[in-house]
């Protein structure tokens, strides 16, 4: 089975953006980040942006604080780290309307990274995207909880948008069951929840065990901006939020959003099908944790783990595995 993995939100935008235009894409990851998302077979990410030269801030959603589009060079920024599949369920893939959305769409499709959450009209915001490995075939469905203005109408470009603390529609449970039967494996993909949240709320655990049933084999999610332990459910693992990947975001001193996690998913690999590699995020920049700030995702890790009744093992510094207790 194939090796993949699973970043959060990844902004490209604003000043993330603006060094983009001064430097090579490469520039934006350690080479020590580069050659561990190069060992993978996938990596999946949420595109926490539009990718445009185009389009006006959208006047969608008054007194919105943070609008993110990055420019076309972004899709290099991806590629450097090897990402073949975004989400683009998020309430920032309207921040530039309709017009920006769409060349986000066009230019990932050129580069060959396959997109899904967002589209022209309903049906197509909502099509998961299915990705090719060696003959495994893995599927990625893609949600969002907000905001609704950002959802997909008619003809229209929007998101695929659900309010799934209200309980799990209809139609996401058709989705992610007619993806169980078109692939091997089937990843859940939700942006949910609120800002800075340390841990799930209880609706979202309803919600990942409802994915789960509907044929999800791993649900991860993103939005807190915080990483959140890992659950382990008979129905597989659930990591409720990534964290964030790479940014320009202020820093919060206790919930330290500067830190995030990598997921490394080997399905049927038993004891070893979850890893998590801490990751360091400074200012436009992403690496690896190191000293203090790996131990303070050791200790954070650990903790919120067993909250959730599982156990963390360190590997090496910035690498730990999370199995069932």
């Amino acid at each position: 089975m194939p090796a993949i993995g699973l970043l959060g939100d990844v902004m490209l935008g604003r000043s993330v953006g603006d060094r983009l235009r001064e430097v090579p894409a490469e520039h934006l990851w350690s080479d020590e980040v580069r050659s561990l998302c190069a060992s993978l077979d996938l990596v999946v990410c949420n595109l926490e942006c539009c990718i445009s030269d185009r389009g006006e801030r959208t006047r969608r959603i008054h007194g919105k604080p943070f609008f993110f589009r990055a420019p076309p060079s972004a899709v290099e920024a991806l590629q450097e780290i090897g990402v073949r599949a975004v989400s683009l369920a998020n309430n920032h893939a309207l921040d530039y309307e309709e017009e920006a959305l769409a060349d986000t769409l066009e230019l990932l499709g050129r580069a060959g990274v396959v997109a899904a959450g967002a589209g022209r009209g309903t049906d197509e915001a909502r099509r998961p995207a299915v990705v090719e490995l060696d003959g495994t075939r893995v599927g990625l469905l893609c949600v969002s909880d907000h905001p609704r203005e950002y959802a997909a109408r008619d003809r229209s470009y929007g998101i695929a948008h659900a309010e799934m603390k209200r309980g799990m529609p209809e139609w996401l449970f058709d989705e992610m069951a007619r993806l169980r039967e078109r692939c091997d494996l089937t990843i859940a993909f939700p942006h949910w929840g609120p800002n800075m949240s340390p841990s799930p709320a209880r609706w979202q655990r309803r919600v990942a065990a409802h994915l789960q049933a509907a044929g999800a084999d791993l649900v991860a999610g993103h939005s807190a901006h915080v990483f959140h332990g890992l659950e382990w459910s008979e129905g597989g693992p659930v990591l409720s939020d990534l964290g964030d990947t790479i940014d320009d975001y202020r820093v919060d001193p206790l919930l330290r959003n500067d830190l995030g996690v990598l997921a490394i998913w080997q399905p049927g690999a038993g004891e070893e099908e979850l890893e998590l590699v801490g990751l360091k995020l400074d200012f436009c920049f992403t690496g690896l944790a190191k000293g203090a700030d790996a131990e303070w995702i050791a200790t954070r890790l650990e903790a919120a783990c067993a909250e959730l009744g599982t156990g963390v093992e360190r590997l090496a510094e910035e690498r730990f595995r999370v199995r069932p207790r």
